[in-house]
């Protein structure tokens, strides 16, 4: 048996000396015991003395870049056989050189799952690790801060700390070693305990109301911010004794957030006047112009334009996004498959659509060409912002009681702004004059995936039709 003694848990550059030697000399992996110095027991049964290079090994092998990053990763890990497993990747790879290659190969396995793990602990302890002032000292403010990391990391991630905290003297403390910045040298030392280092300090107070007041409840995802921020971690974490009741606040605090938000405000603001601003006598005159003078904002559109449909006179206005590839080609609005919805929907709804005024906030097909189909593209805040004057002429020749919003485009060019549709959908408010209603788009009903849902949100949108029907 053969020992190598690594002075470190982390010693990669111990561990590769060491490597060539035994690969130069062949010696097998069975016949090779790892330790860290001051770590147990030495093999007393251990070959000593200089290794002698073997006439028939192979003592130039090369690999990549790519598996050598892999292999600093993965011996940072906690497992015990990590440096054993990557000698033995090395010495079959004499023999199987595509073997980095193999994903299915148990050994390149557990290499990259070690890697991956140590990456994942870098990356909390980047995040997660906390600062407590514990006093100044030749015009420099002292922190200190304790953090319990799953894997031999604490050297690795100590350039981190002192690029991103030069300017303040600093230790963080593990159980297993210590690493700290005088803001000349990074210093280790050995690990210690969570009572080493003090557990709050003047500015926890000023910390804990800051992250209070950024926590946003309507963005509150608890199983995202759980893999993200692992409850484990929560016991060193200042914050963490407001999460729960954050959590538990959060529905009534969005209801709050709602309340106090006036539904007119979201749809409050007006088409500002344009330099070209001119009134048209009818609708033709409108189209027809659009027609004779619009260039699309992007080569992705078509270049026919799609006017509206429906009598001038029509209490009810739908506004949707833009005309799909049916429209385009046939040059009238919702014809193709979520027109149909629309119709059914109206006529279960009790609206007659030849009574209803019906267009959309842009007036082209977008679309990405594949093959010979053209694939529906979502239109940008540009899209929108170039066709909303032409939309507001077309709105106010139309002169409808009620105007509703099919979808968010055209909820963002009515209101000038992008919002979420769920916070305001259904809801009946005052805008320049008139209703607005927002809801759903009807080709939203056919992206559903199985018919219970479509069945539910199919009747949700025929009651919304019907309110916007009550409100002309």
């Amino acid at each position: 048996m053969h020992q190598s003694i690594l002075t470190a848990q982390d010693d990669f550059a111990g561990w590769r000396d060491a490597a060539r030697l035994f690969l130069a000399a062949d010696i097998a992996p069975d016949q090779i015991v790892w330790q860290i110095a001051g770590d147990g027991v030495p093999n007393l049964f251990a070959a000593s003395g200089d290794i002698a290079p073997h006439a028939s090994a192979d003592a130039g092998l090369r690999i990549s870049r790519d598996l050598l990053a892999t292999l600093r990763l993965a011996l940072r890990h906690s497992a015990s056989d990590r440096f054993s497993r990557a000698y033995r990747l090395l010495w079959r790879m004499r023999q199987e050189p595509l073997l980095p290659h193999d994903p299915a190969d148990p050994d390149m396995i557990a290499m990259r799952k070690m890697a991956k793990s140590v990456r994942r602990d870098m990356h909390k302890m980047h995040a997660f690790v906390r600062f407590r002032k514990v006093g100044d000292a030749a015009g420099r403010e002292q922190f200190a801060a304790w953090f319990e990391p799953d894997h031999h990391i604490v050297r690795a991630v100590a350039g981190f700390f002192r690029d991103r905290f030069t300017a303040m003297d600093w230790l963080i403390v593990t159980p297993r070693a210590s690493i700290g910045w005088d803001g000349k040298a990074l210093r280790e030392g050995p690990g210690g305990t969570q009572a080493d280092v003090p557990q709050d300090d003047e500015m926890e107070v000023e910390w804990l109301a800051y992250y209070a007041s950024i926590f946003n409840p309507a963005r509150l995802k608890i199983d995202a911010m759980k893999r993200e921020m692992p409850a484990r971690y929560w016991r060193n974490l200042p914050e963490a004794d407001l999460i729960s009741s954050l959590i538990q606040g959060a529905r009534k605090r969005v209801d709050v957030m709602v309340g106090n938000k006036q539904v007119e405000d979201l749809f409050g603001a007006a088409v500002p006047p344009t330099p070209h601003q001119r009134g048209f006598a009818s609708l033709e005159a409108l189209y027809s112009a659009l027609r004779e003078e619009d260039v699309a904002p992007s080569p992705n559109f078509s270049t026919n334009i799609v006017s509206g449909e429906g009598p001038r006179s029509a209490p009810l206005m739908f506004v949707g996004e833009q005309p799909g590839d049916r429209e385009d080609l046939a040059g009238r609005p919702f014809v193709g498959p979520a027109g149909q919805i629309l119709n059914s929907c109206l006529e279960e709804a009790g609206i007659a659509r030849d009574c209803s005024f019906l267009t959309n906030a842009i007036k082209r097909f977008k679309y990405l060409p594949r093959g010979k189909q053209r694939i529906h593209q979502t239109p940008t805040a540009g899209d929108v912002a170039h066709y909303r004057w032409w939309l507001a002429e077309e709105i106010q020749l139309v002169d409808p009681r009620v105007v509703v919003a099919l979808g968010t485009t055209a909820l963002h060019a009515l209101s000038g702004q992008k919002q979420a549709l769920a916070p305001v959908r259904g809801v009946v408010s005052q805008w320049q004059g008139r209703h607005l209603l927002a809801t759903v788009h009807p080709s939203y009903l056919l992206r559903l995936p199985d018919e219970q849902s479509r069945d539910i949100e199919r009747g949700k949108f025929v009651r919304e039709l019907r309110k916007a029907a009550r409100s002309a």
